[in-house]
């Protein structure tokens, strides 16, 4: 019987004269394109497969959702389950496991960690693979796992969308920093995400610069100190000059310096003391100089990368300026040398545009995943050529990183702008790479994690017009229900999901697209399939002609005033429970076979 098996008791019929029941949400899906996904919890996907198939659904999504668990799952387990779609005609799509494909983890972001989840996600597309080796199996990835949401938008009071919080990212250290856009009372308006960073990027460059100035001048002040101090006089004659005493600090720092200071006699326990004084100092100013070095590099490198020509011209000319000094730069007597030039730095880089230290979070993840979406899509392509998987990318529950539509298609026109580059760079014609491209690479739209959006103060409107946004790109799609404000999985039509308008603006690009039931909390609370009550609520055909009865119109039909109390008590349990000789289980000395009553255990 299975674990979906469930007895037909009379459970109550709708009311009568409600004629909304049964074509509540008002838009008819076809059977074949409603699928069931199988439990993730578990590396046994031949029996979950078989369990769906049993129920009569004609397409199974494989869940390789959890890593360790996916990594359980033997590559000949996946051919069972290719046979078995073959033999019962039922198409099979795959949901990859849940990894951040941007690399991003709680220590901030470096590119070894989005390299393995590269190479995860692409294991699971290869053996994927063996699920339909003859055609373009669809593969689903989350768009992010464990990314927060870079711009926190919601809708106050006034209707008006607000910006609440932004993720920014040092990408040089693949550091995180959270950033409350401020209201700028000067000019009567709240910051956009643009200012907020620019902001950012100009208090941390100045910041730099202030540290550099602070530990520069420190120096020079420390020696300056030394060398009046060590300038000892008896009566009006100078014991030692400037000129000097830098000369006798370069033998000091080198360790040759005791012969010549026993020729200073008395005065050289005071000279030896001020010699330590500017070590102090020329410590300061050589620490100095290392930042400086750094913020010049920084800074060049931005000028380059944005074209900024003036600020270019600027660090050349300086860089013209310093040269002549650099070769003695070592030299301990040429110190206060250092001093004046490491404040003409200082100037140099004040004077120029700060440096892009930080950047939005939303525009470093698009980035960043659209590298391993577009390596694993063109990696595919080359090895399956025609018949390679098509990378289908998902919005996770909306709260969570890249979740709406706009950033979920900066993702996939990004992720296919790389495999067209990758594409053209391997010999193939960028007509050809578009068209593959657009193929293998679109989006799986998860109606219920967009509905998510309610809980921020959005409505039916704002979720229509998400899907429209989307709707072009989309190769698959996931149905779940839910009250906006939990990430629950309930079956259609339970909750608030407008899927009648989800429904038909998908629709109009791709028909054909399979719609995957994603209800587990359902299973795990009422232990059921859903598959009635989602044919039901999307006023399914019975029969392939797609013509009437339809599943809606007998869903609970037989409670209906006029047609009795249905199958109130099944036959089985006559046959199990019943009175006479005949209808006893055998242990109690009866006829009727099945399973022992008492253990469960089939008897012969």
């Amino acid at each position: 019987m299975g674990d979906n098996y469930r007895l037909n008791f009379y459970a109550g019929a709708d009311y009568g004269l409600d004629s909304n029941y049964g074509d509540f949400l008002g838009y008819r899906v076809p059977a074949g394109l409603i699928g069931q996904a199988t439990d993730p919890r578990t590396a046994n996907q031949i029996k979950m497969t078989a369990d769906k198939i049993n129920t009569g659904g004609k397409v199974v999504e494989v869940q390789m959702v959890t890593p360790d668990v996916a990594e359980s799952i033997p590559n000949q387990h996946l051919d069972e389950i290719k046979r078995l779609s073959k033999i019962t005609g039922t198409e099979l799509t795959l949901h990859g496991p849940l990894v951040e494909p941007t690399g991003v983890t709680r220590q901030g972001w470096n590119e070894t960690q989005r390299l393995q989840a590269e190479r995860q996600m692409q294991s699971a597309v290869d053996r994927g693979h063996k699920l339909r080796p003859d055609g373009n199996l669809v593969v689903t990835f989350h768009s992010s796992n464990g990314l927060p949401e870079p711009e926190t938008i919601v809708k106050d009071a006034k209707g008006k969308n607000v910006t609440t919080d932004v993720w920014i990212v040092d990408e040089r250290t693949g550091q995180f920093a959270q950033r409350h856009p401020e209201m700028d009372y000067l000019r009567g308006k709240m910051e956009d995400v643009k200012e907020t960073v620019n902001k950012q990027n100009e208090e941390a460059w100045f910041k730099q610069l202030q540290g550099v100035s602070f530990h520069a001048n420190q120096g020079a002040d420390i020696i300056e100190k030394g060398l009046i101090s060590s300038q000892i006089k008896a009566g009006k004659k100078e014991i030692v000059s400037k000129e000097e005493l830098l000369n006798l600090y370069s033998q000091y720092v080198s360790g040759k310096a005791e012969k010549k200071l026993k020729e200073f006699g008395e005065y050289a326990p005071g000279i030896k003391e001020q010699m330590q004084t500017i070590v102090h100092g020329d410590i300061y100013l050589r620490d100095s100089y290392q930042d400086l070095q750094k913020l010049f590099n920084m800074a060049y490198y931005a000028a380059q990368k944005k074209g900024n020509k003036n600020d270019l011209d600027k660090l050349d000319n300086f860089r013209k300026q310093i040269g002549p000094y650099l070769k003695d730069i070592e030299d301990p007597s040429k110190i206060n040398q250092l001093s004046e030039k490491i404040v003409d730095g200082i100037s140099v880089l004040r004077s120029i545009s700060p440096p892009k230290t930080f950047t939005p979070l939303k525009d470093f993840a698009i980035d960043k995943s659209s590298d391993t979406f577009g390596n694993i899509a063109f990696n595919s392509y080359k090895k399956f050529g025609n018949n390679s998987p098509i990378i289908s990318i998902e919005n996770p529950p909306a709260g969570s990183g890249l979740s709406r539509a706009e950033d979920l298609r900066s993702v996939i026109e990004a992720s296919r702008k790389k495999f067209i580059e990758k594409a053209k760079s391997e010999g193939i014609s960028e007509h050809e790479a578009k068209k593959q491209a657009e193929k293998l690479i679109g989006a799986t739209w998860d109606v219920g994690h967009i509905n998510m959006i309610r809980k921020f103060g959005y409505g039916e409107k704002e979720l229509i017009g998400e899907t429209e946004k989307i709707a072009p790109y989309v190769k698959h799609v996931h149905l779940s229900d839910n009250f906006g404000l939990e990430h629950t999985e309930l079956p259609m039509g339970m909750g608030n999901v407008p899927t009648k308008e989800h429904l038909k603006l998908l629709d109009k690009y791709n028909k054909q697209a399979k719609k995957i039931i994603e209800t587990g909390n359902w299973f795990q609370h009422f232990q059921t399939t859903p598959l009635v009550e989602t044919y039901s609520a999307l006023g399914s055909p019975i029969y392939p002609m797609a013509g009437g009865p339809y599943w809606n119109q007998i869903s609970g039909g037989s409670g209906g005033y006029f047609s009795g109390q249905g199958a109130v008590l099944p036959n089985y349990n006559f046959q199990t429970y019943g009175s006479g000789f005949s209808n006893l289980p055998p242990e109690l000395g009866g006829q009727a076979t099945g399973k022992n009553r008492l253990s469960g255990a089939p008897m012969e």
